[in-house]
């Protein structure tokens, strides 16, 4: 079950449903509750903006939005299966445990890997210093 609910929100489609459905409950919440309009209408703003970013395929990293205030600064670039494309990013993501399925190559997950300093996703089973050992080398 973990596992379905982890490719399904991979899934760019998915997420974007997921959008739309809440900008419909929220739409059907803005004509039901006239005295929570404005708090309705903040949400559906956002929803919007988050829409907008799944469609363009980025993401903001909120750490860096609180110090330097840049929204410019703060995006983040995402594959088409929503997966991270900043190394640097992917380090610092708490929320998404990346796997060797993730990488394309070898050399992909040995850059996360060197990047992030330590074997943060576990991508070297063994510890034999080799990540993801099953996957193509890459170039």
């Amino acid at each position: 079950m973990k596992r379905k609910f982890k490719k399904a929100r991979g899934s760019k489609r998915v997420r974007i449903y997921v959008i739309l459905g809440l900008l419909v409950l929220a739409t059907i919440a803005f004509v039901m509750f006239e005295k929570a309009r404005m708090w309705i209408l903040a949400g559906m703003f956002i929803l919007l903006a988050a829409l907008g970013l799944e469609i363009a395929e980025k993401d903001l990293d909120l750490g860096t939005l609180m110090e330097t205030g840049s929204i410019s600064e703060s995006v983040i670039q995402r594959d088409e299966e929503g997966n991270l494309v900043d190394i640097q990013a992917i380090c610092d993501a708490t929320d998404y445990d990346y796997n060797c399925s993730d990488f394309r190559t070898q050399k992909e997950a040995n850059d996360v890997a060197d990047r992030c300093e330590f074997d943060v996703f576990g991508l070297d089973g063994d510890n034999d210093g080799i990540v993801c050992e099953a996957l193509p080398r890459g170039e």
